[in-house]
């Protein structure tokens, strides 16, 4: 995995969520909370997603075959996802489910040290792995605001990372209200709100990394100034003239498929056409480095063929014809 799918924060996370696992159990034992328990799960399952994104990210380094000619790059999207069914069944509906057997049936905490310590030790923890995961982010990130960054990264890592680091302080503060609530009033059902409540941020979060790895999975296109790079990169205005048609696919986060039908001069010699090709192709991978996949279909442009619309890309003539 390079640089770029995260690993620093992947491991920093790793570390960090293991630590904190082995506290909050030690909590749990010592209190009786369920909101440590509910804790402790949620770390331990933060703990086997990391573990999933590391061995996704080095199952997707094998070389193609025969059998999957475009390689394994799509691997880190299928563990990706593995990672927001994980944070769902077990650490959101496990907190639900603990959240709600307290509340019917809540008893006060036994040594509060134990839970009010760990959760401050986690929480400086997280913070730790959370700064790790902002800072390689926004070496990526540009001048995207949070939500576009989460929105149209390629590579999954990251943005997992991010949510549940974000979704692990969150539910610790949440944590930590419902002990003090439970503290200050005697009454055990705050540590079950409170487990209930980081049972459903966690639901919430598994949504919304499940539905954009599917994104991923299903196939997604390189990004709107990827595309201008490309397209401004194909033309040399000798040989090839435009682009008529143009598809782009996603084959893994640093791997990029381009099929594009492009228009030659009708009087061109196969030779010249041939070379103009291989140019073309020469300057996309020099525009856009992870375009390494790249079909080019020379054709003779006929205006009424370019509006007919078989780019699903946009209506018809508005993308596929330059």
């Amino acid at each position: 995995m390079s640089a770029s799918g995260g690993t620093k924060a992947i491991v920093a996370a790793l570390g960090a969520n293991l630590a904190i696992a082995a506290a909050k159990f030690v909590a749990f034992a010592f209190s009786g909370s369920s909101s440590m328990l509910a804790e402790g799960v949620h770390s331990v399952a933060d703990s086997g997603n990391q573990g999933l994104l590391l061995l996704g990210g080095k199952k997707a380094k094998r070389a193609a075959t025969e059998e999957h000619p475009f390689g394994y790059g799509r691997e880190r999207y299928i563990y990706g996802f593995l990672v927001s069914i994980v944070l769902f069944t077990i650490g959101g509906v496990f907190a639900l489910y603990e959240g709600y057997e307290k509340i019917h049936d809540p008893h006060e905490l036994d040594n509060w040290v134990w839970p009010v310590g760990v959760l401050v030790f986690a929480i400086i923890a997280e913070g730790f792995s959370f700064r790790t995961a902002i800072k390689e982010s926004n070496e990526l990130r540009g001048k995207q605001t949070w939500p576009q960054f989460v929105r149209r990264a390629k590579a999954p890592e990251l943005p997992v990372v991010l949510l549940e680091d974000f979704g692990a302080l969150v539910g610790l503060v949440l944590a930590l209200g419902g002990v003090g609530l439970t503290l200050a009033t005697g009454n055990g059902v705050w540590d079950g709100i409170g487990t209930m409540c980081i049972g459903a941020l966690l639901v919430l979060i598994a949504l919304v990394l499940a539905a954009e790895t599917k994104s991923l999975l299903l196939g997604e296109a390189a990004g709107p100034e990827q595309v201008a790079k490309i397209r401004a990169a194909v033309a040399d205005g000798e040989t090839v003239t435009r682009v008529i048609h143009m598809r782009t696919l996603h084959l893994g986060p640093e791997e990029l498929l381009v099929a594009a039908k492009v228009a030659v001069q009708h009087d061109d010699t196969a030779k010249e056409v041939a070379d103009a090709i291989n140019a073309a192709e020469a300057r996309i991978r020099a525009a856009v480095p992870i375009a390494r996949v790249i079909y080019l279909e020379p054709d003779i442009y006929h205006e009424s063929a370019a509006a007919s619309g078989d780019n699903p890309a946009g209506p018809a003539g508005t993308v596929g014809a330059a």
